[in-house]
């Protein structure tokens, strides 16, 4: 396809994004037009293509969402740029940079440990996320009084918010007050998640107690179970001997 011209403003804007993944989505697009999520994974390996979108969109830079045809005939995503007057200026005009600093004052406040999964990690595997998207409300700075707008979460954690919100009905509304109350951004007090009456528990077993869990895998295959099922329905048992 035919490249598209853009006011100087605008380059100087997509130039001056330094970081590798945008930036590589970045040049992309102008090179090419747009990009596509065969070419995310196939060409850069970004196994997660909306997280690579989400990070130019996160430099205050509009990109379109569109569907076409794949090597394999099936519809894909394709993204390209918008409209050069839908740049975010002020506090979304990009992702404030995270500072070792709010890292420390959230280790202080909540400990080395990931908020969803609730378990301890080590301080260079754990990542600091908006707890309300960026998509959604931005930022107001990267300093320890505004700890409380982040959270410290494992890659794994992250990425699954990351899929549930980008799939989430409020991803184009963008009502913060929805967020609020979502599990992905208080998992210690909400009422939905995504949008979804649904609650979760996430347990993790590592060391030694992952012999446990295999044992219980075990125990659950026995009774021709899947493992989450098994383990609601020892905990009906337990919850009913406990009401008797």
């Amino acid at each position: 396809m035919s490249k598209r011209t853009y006011p100087p403003a605008f380059l100087r804007l997509l130039k001056s994004v330094k970081a590798k993944r945008p930036k590589t989505v970045i040049r992309h697009i102008l090179k090419h037009g747009r990009i596509t999520t065969e070419d995310l994974r196939n060409l850069y390996g970004y196994n997660h293509p909306p997280r690579a979108i989400r990070d130019v969109r996160e430099q205050g830079i509009p990109v379109r969402t569109l569907r076409v045809t794949g090597a394999d005939g099936r519809k894909i995503a394709a993204y390209e740029f918008g409209s050069p007057s839908e740049v975010r200026a002020a506090r979304l005009s990009g992702r404030t940079a995270f500072s070792s600093t709010l890292k420390a004052a959230l280790i202080k406040k909540h400990g080395a440990r990931c908020n969803i999964y609730l378990e301890p990690f080590p301080d260079r595997e754990l990542q600091i996320d908006h707890r309300i998207p960026f998509e959604i409300a931005g930022d107001s700075g990267d300093l320890p009084d505004d700890a409380g707008e982040y959270m410290l979460l494992c890659a794994s954690a992250n990425r699954a918010k990351s899929w549930s919100c980008e799939n989430c009905g409020n991803w184009k509304k963008k009502e913060k007050a929805v967020c609020e109350s979502c599990y992905w951004a208080f998992p210690e007090s909400y009422s939905h998640i995504a949008m979804r009456d649904i609650r979760r528990l996430d347990i993790l077993w590592s060391g030694e107690e992952a012999a446990e869990h295999d044992m219980l895998k075990e125990e659950a295959a026995r009774a021709r179970e899947e493992t989450p099922e098994y383990v609601k329905s020892i905990l009906r048992n337990h919850l009913g001997k406990r009401k008797s």
